[in-house]
């Protein structure tokens, strides 16, 4: 009699096996000459015969198809073990697939500028309004290189900015008090890697999620790294991240700039880098803009009035930045407490 073991890697076992180990039965109908048992991630397989090749081919053609989809029907057990195409398969241009099997990939022609230079250039600034897909799309682009293992590691980063608010003390450890920064990250994974794996991908330090203060001093190689929000860092901040990028890594940092959340008076760090690096080759930025939100229909309206408004009005920033006139008095007061004008 022979034995045999099939490790299933990189996917969550309980997707496999299915509810109440459904998929499991399925295939032991499907090869009733054969004792097939499972624990954890590993399948024995006893029996003689000649199918014996052909139940681990199906076993490994199943474990990809979870890798890929997120999910597996008996349908889809029936066309894979038949050879035959699986519906999932007749879907074009996915990048990937959310953890209930749903293909996402681009909505707009701009969003399908951003994962057509993800193919061609090395680093990616995508800059738009709220809505417009930026993080949820990065991400979905870093997780595809991760299941197709052209990355080892996905290294996801925002600033910790509030948002117009001061929170003040966070308890807990560092994890808890950075985690309120991090969540959208958080969000976007969850939908794209079933929670168990996704755990332990960030156990194994697979994915990695740090606050931009963190990244002195490494070197992120093997990588894709995503700087998220990137319109709240400094120059200071956005140049120390972007001279992090070590070899076969692809950075892609997002951003909006009518939110950014800077005290008045210091400059983006994103807006300055988009001045000097743009024409440099290796470098795409892409520009979304009302057009390309996915979000409800009421977003686009939100956004569309917010820019008429802000083109109605004076910039604040470039008034506190104004320097007075010869007729305008400018109170000086030195060291010793005197006041001139």
């Amino acid at each position: 009699m022979i034995e045999k073991h099939i490790i299933l890697e990189d996917i969550d076992p309980v997707v496999f096996y299915g509810v109440n180990n459904s998929h499991l039965q399925m295939l032991k109908s499907l090869f009733p000459q054969y004792r097939i048992m499972a624990r954890d991630n590993v399948i024995r397989i006893l029996g003689d015969g000649e199918d014996m090749a052909k139940i681990e081919e199906s076993i490994e053609n199943m474990r990809l198809h979870v890798l890929k989809y997120n999910s597996i029907s008996d349908e889809d057990i029936l066309d894979i073990i038949k050879g035959h195409q699986t519906k999932a398969d007749a879907v074009k241009d996915v990048i990937v697939y959310n953890i209930s099997g749903r293909p996402i990939k681009s909505r707009s022609a701009n969003q399908q500028k951003l994962v057509d230079a993800f193919d061609k250039s090395d680093m990616i600034f995508a800059v738009g309004p709220a809505g417009t897909g930026k993080t949820y799309l990065s991400i979905a682009l870093a997780v595809k290189a991760l299941k197709e293992k052209s990355a080892k590691k996905i290294i996801l980063s925002r600033p910790a900015v509030e948002a117009g608010e001061k929170l003040g003390f966070l308890p807990g450890d560092m994890k808890d008090k950075i985690d309120p920064y991090l969540q959208p990250l958080y969000d976007s994974l969850e939908d794209m890697i079933p929670a168990a794996r996704l755990q332990d991908m960030m156990d194994k330090h697979i994915i990695q999620i740090a606050p931009l203060a963190f990244m002195r001093g490494r070197t992120l190689s093997d990588a894709i790294v995503i700087l998220d929000e990137a319109q709240n860092t400094t120059t200071a901040q956005i140049r120390m991240f972007l001279t992090r990028m070590g070899w076969n890594s692809k950075m892609i940092i997002t951003g909006d700039m009518t939110q950014i959340d800077l005290p008045r008076d210091q400059k983006s760090g994103l807006k300055e880098a988009l001045q000097i690096l743009s024409d440099i080759p290796g470098i795409s930025v892409i520009d979304l803009d009302q057009k390309d939100i996915v979000r409800h229909r009421l977003v686009t309206s939100i956004v569309n009035a917010y820019d008429a408004y802000d083109k109605s009005r004076p910039d604040p920033r470039a008034e506190r930045r104004r320097r007075p006139t010869n007729d305008e008095q400018v109170t000086i007061i030195d060291a010793n407490g005197i006041t001139e004008n």
